[in-house]
């Protein structure tokens, strides 16, 4: 297990989509995670995403591989996430 695993909860760094929560979907190298919001309700659609654009947080959820958009969404309520979800984190630079 590394710190990039399927189901970890991370926050997106770069992007459009900054501070938005996202979770792993697949591992495909040391580099690049699949990941999703889901969009509905974070704003992240389902994409290839670069790690150094990623921070985890400490929040895993139990997904099977490949999980689609409804089942992560389920995960999600059944830890408690949904509100922070649904809100961007602010970063001070």
């Amino acid at each position: 297990m590394g710190l990039y695993e399927t189901g970890r909860v991370c926050v997106k760094t770069m992007g459009r989509e900054a501070g938005s929560l996202c979770v792993i979907i697949e591992v495909k190298d040391d580099s690049y995670v699949v990941i999703t919001g889901p969009k509905n309700l974070s704003g992240v659609r389902r994409r290839s995403c670069n790690t150094r654009h990623l921070e985890p947080l400490e929040a895993i959820l139990q997904l099977a591989p490949d999980a689609d958009d409804n089942t992560v969404e389920k995960a999600i309520e059944e830890a408690g996430l949904l509100e922070k979800f649904r809100t961007k984190i602010r970063f001070e630079i």
